[in-house]
């Protein structure tokens, strides 16, 4: 990536996501500080390591040697930290959705003037290989000029969720739509472009809970493609299946590591005579690299001064999409 660069990182947010962050800020990232209001949390975060800490992220915010803030706290924190971290000039790399819903994004967007402040929303969905390797596939003309897309994603919970911050409204700003739904509309913005018609319902079917455990959605773009998409808390059977479809053919990816199974890709290419195409399988064993690859692009982002490929438009478009199938 040319020239060493170290950037100083803070992390606010001492859970999985910001745990996950913190161990893949090598080698152009140094952690110096971590921020959660959570004292035992605080303490179990990145052991063994000589950083400092804080219950009041606000204190983070104020550490002049800190380059990069990493938010990774509960929906409902999210919007007030990026402003903060925005107005002590900050780089900020803050997890999707970016807000709580669609009126906050909103805000955000009317107060952020300042492009050589880098802001990066964090789907890391978009770096997977599988997802790298069908970008590629598509932009050589191998499926031909795409249709549409059907995906599913979903997991089962676990016993205790529905007393979790993700099933209170006021904490979270949604369900299953916000949760992982979100990710399959950005993947799919990314391949079809933006959506200008927007049908779907949510329903609670199990948890006993007042946000959605299960969402439907079909999107559809000015050029009338597809996305048919499915995001459920009542899987049972951790699962990630996103197909594209072309004329030439069609790609399946299927899986994204860990207990939703191996990730893996198969092209199958249509024959000119039709009938049963060929395939060509990609598997990928290692570990879910996706969180090294998006943090150099950030990095790239802000050594090369350029606008973030994930940013805080993508976060109001597809909080756009989620608000307008909450209010049907």
């Amino acid at each position: 990536m040319g020239k060493q660069v170290k950037f100083k990182v803070g992390i606010i947010g001492c859970g999985l996501i910001g745990s996950k962050r913190a161990k893949f800020l090598e080698p152009y990232g140094k952690l110096v500080a971590c921020a959660d209001k959570n004292i035992k949390t605080l303490r179990k975060f990145y052991p063994n390591k000589k950083i400092k800490r804080f219950i009041n992220w606000q204190k983070l915010l104020k550490l002049e040697e800190i380059d990069i803030v990493i938010i990774a706290t509960p929906h409902f924190e999210l919007a007030k930290i990026l402003i903060e971290a925005y107005n002590k000039k900050k780089h900020i790399l803050v997890e999707k959705p970016a807000a709580k819903n669609f009126t906050e994004v909103k805000k955000i967007v009317k107060k952020i003037k300042n492009n050589k402040i880098k802001i990066r929303v964090g789907y890391n969905h978009r770096y997977h290989p599988s997802v790298l390797r069908a970008k590629k596939i598509i932009k050589n003309g191998m499926i031909g000029k795409l249709m549409y897309i059907r995906a599913r994603y979903g997991h089962g919970g676990r016993i205790g969720y529905e007393k979790e911050w993700r099933a209170k409204k006021s904490l979270s700003g949604g369900g299953e739509l916000l949760d992982q739904g979100s990710h399959l509309i950005d993947l799919s913005r990314m391949f079809l472009g933006e959506f200008v018609k927007i049908l779907g319902t949510v329903n609670t079917f199990f948890w006993k809970m007042k946000v959605d455990d299960n969402a439907f959605l079909i999107l559809s773009t000015n050029k009338k493609r597809i996305a048919f998409l499915h995001a459920s808390w009542t899987e049972w059977k951790n699962m990630f299946s996103f197909e594209i479809f072309g004329t030439k053919g069609k790609i399946d990816i299927n899986g994204k590591g860990g207990s939703y199974g191996v990730e893996n890709i198969i092209l199958y290419k249509m024959k000119k005579k039709m009938g049963k195409p060929n395939e060509k399988k990609w598997v990928y064993k290692n570990k879910d690299i996706s969180w090294v690859y998006e943090m150099k692009e950030f990095y790239k982002d802000i050594m090369y001064n350029r606008k973030p490929s994930i940013n805080l438009m993508d976060a109001y478009q597809t909080l756009k999409i989620i608000d307008k199938i909450y209010r049907q």
